[in-house]
């Protein structure tokens, strides 16, 4: 007579204040992922809220800015758009974390990491444009100006960093996730996967000067991630994550949790 081995749930173990451990409690059914589905998708959609900062910034970047009257208001709200897009990328990564990690923790992590350090690249670059206007206000004059220059110069190449190639590296971590486990169509990721290094080579095309970051080649070179992390965003709100692939998740990583296995015997 042969012998099978089945799976058999067993009860929970307690804790000191009878309350089950962490360890053996059962793993989120996957019917909550679409709460995360849809906070991730609005988080991504609010990212792009800092488009106007192309153009509210403009007047920071004259040489007499400091000199002149302003305008402070362009760049407080520039400032407040873009201190907006550090939060919710950080919030897409927080949304997405608990399903991605199902197929690959260590990138998962990466993407949390990468996302954090973007906001944090993001929140420098305002400091230091925050920093010009305070000099503007306080009439510090021309003899400010190489401060005020170099400030300006700072948070473009924080940008450069922060919102360009840090996207790059976004897409490679979170693309590769999503296209993996089938959680949505893989065409999404496959446009950041081509946007990458388009970006990427761009910009090092603007930090070696062969380029301004205003130019048409960097704008263009954005466009594909630009197109992938919107059409994410759309997806996650309308759709969701694809069952199936939720599914397969789900059972791949939860299905033998808190169960031991017994034998029982079964026909020769």
């Amino acid at each position: 007579m042969a012998t099978q081995a089945i799976a058999k749930p067993t009860r929970p173990v307690l804790a000191g204040n009878g309350q089950p451990s962490i360890e053996d409690s059962a793993p989120a059914h996957p019917g909550t992922f679409r709460t995360n589905s849809l906070v991730a998708g609005v988080m991504y959609l609010l990212t792009f809220v800092s488009i106007p900062t192309l153009f509210l910034y403009v007047p920071i970047h004259a040489s007499s800015y400091i000199l002149g009257p302003g305008p402070d208001t362009n760049v407080m709200i520039g400032a407040i758009l873009e201190m907006i897009v550090g939060l919710t990328g950080i919030g897409t990564a927080v949304a997405l974390y608990s399903v991605i990690k199902r197929q690959g923790e260590g990138r998962a992590l990466g993407f949390v990491a990468s996302r954090t350090l973007e906001a944090a690249g993001i929140f420098m670059g305002v400091a230091f444009l925050l920093s010009v206007v305070s000099l503007r206000q306080a009439g510090a004059g021309t003899g400010a100006l190489p401060t005020a220059h170099a400030l300006v110069a700072l948070y473009d190449r924080i940008f450069l960093l922060s919102g360009s190639f840090i996207p790059a590296v976004n897409a490679v971590l979170l693309g590769s996730l999503l296209y993996q486990s089938r959680l949505v169509p893989r065409a999404l990721p496959v446009l950041g996967f081509i946007g990458v290094p388009l970006l990427i080579t761009a910009d090092a095309a603007v930090l070696f000067g062969v380029i301004g970051r205003t130019a048409a080649p960097v704008a263009l070179a954005a466009i594909p991630i630009a197109i992938w992390e919107f059409s994410l965003g759309v997806y996650l709100v309308v759709k969701g994550f694809r069952p199936s692939a939720v599914t397969a998740l789900y059972n791949r990583t939860g299905a033998v949790d808190n169960r031991s296995f017994v034998p029982v015997a079964t026909a020769p």
